[in-house]
């Protein structure tokens, strides 16, 4: 969320909730991680406004930030606090998102919420 005060206009937070997210983004190759890193600033830029192909809305604010490379990656992300939260991270190796990647997301959100 953009807030201006004065002259400065604040930008939201980015942050996660559990080492596993970051270590799982240093797991992948690369070119994979440069994608990650340029659509997690654009995310920041653009908040909630960010759609398809991007970005999807999974459930009451929960999103999936959609990174397609190399591996194709799903981050589980949630805004909260003026901070996008970062809940989750996965490589997609099927067609659909596997239950068990979203419940995760959802019970770090609620952890948190």
């Amino acid at each position: 969320m953009r807030i201006e005060r004065g002259n400065k206009i604040l930008i939201m937070e980015i942050v996660t909730v559990h080492s596993d997210v970051t270590n799982t983004i240093k797991s992948f190759d690369a070119l994979t991680q440069a994608k990650i890193v340029r659509l997690v600033a654009l995310l920041e830029m653009k908040e909630y406004r960010m759609g398809m192909p991007y970005s999807k809305k999974i459930a009451s604010n929960l999103y999936e930030l959609r990174i397609k490379s190399i591996q194709n990656v799903r981050i589980f992300y949630m805004f909260y606090n003026e901070q996008i939260v970062l809940l989750n991270v996965v490589a997609k190796k099927t067609q659909k998102l596997i239950r068990k990647d979203i419940e995760k997301a959802i019970a770090r959100a609620e952890s948190i919420a």
